[in-house]
């Protein structure tokens, strides 16, 4: 099995062969390295059962590799009793890994779209945005995967994203700033061209 890296750039290559995915026992060597490197012994009874948690752990938090958002937003409904307002998930939690450090950061992602003549069932909402939380990310190209991803697979008449999370690689290393959060947006369509509803979109968001 070949590991992927979609919807990223290589950076100065081209024409190279896919990276080959390494077999457990070697990801568990690469652990047993990092302890090693820490400065602590991979052999000490607190740590030898470390590295096979370390890889069940990265098989749970890196699991989006191997879904397919577009899949989760195959089956739709075009029943909707003329329903033509916004649909929207608040606070749907947002646990991803930071590519720079590979640290994580954590928060809350809201999601809205306009329905044309479908909709979706609302929990594949959540698991589109569980899918790229799950992967080395940036919270700017989340924010725009999971925007596309509905407008790719919905075509609505418009999406809105606005994820605001916390980063461990700020907070527990570097500038050490504890109780400082980001915030990154995504509008399409006519939550990018009416001004009304996309402060609708922002009122709920805010609601309490």
């Amino acid at each position: 099995m070949d590991a992927r890296t979609p919807d990223r750039t290589l950076v100065g290559v081209s024409d190279l062969e896919p990276v080959k995915r390494p077999t457990r026992e070697e990801a568990m060597e690469a652990v047993r390295t990092l302890i090693a490197w820490a400065g602590d012994d991979p052999r000490r009874e607190g740590v030898i059962d470390t590295p096979k948690r370390v890889v069940d752990a990265y098989a749970e938090w890196f699991e989006g590799y191997a879904a397919d958002p577009a899949k989760e937003l195959s089956r739709t409904f075009e029943d909707v009793q003329g329903y033509d307002d916004i649909v929207m998930l608040r606070e749907i939690e947002v646990e991803s890994h930071c590519e720079h450090h590979m640290a994580p950061f954590l928060g809350k992602a809201y999601v809205a779209y306009m329905p044309t003549n479908r909709v979706v069932g609302i929990s594949k909402i959540a698991r589109v945005v569980e899918i790229f939380a799950r992967r080395l990310q940036t919270q700017e190209t989340m924010t725009q995967q999971i925007a596309d991803a509905i407008t790719d697979s919905l075509r609505p008449a418009g999406v809105a994203v606005l994820i605001d999370a916390a980063h461990q690689c700020m907070t527990t290393r570097g500038v050490h700033h504890r109780h400082v959060s980001t915030i990154t947006t995504q509008f399409t369509g006519v939550f990018k061209t009416d001004a009304t509803l996309r402060q609708r979109f922002l009122d709920f968001v805010n609601k309490r």
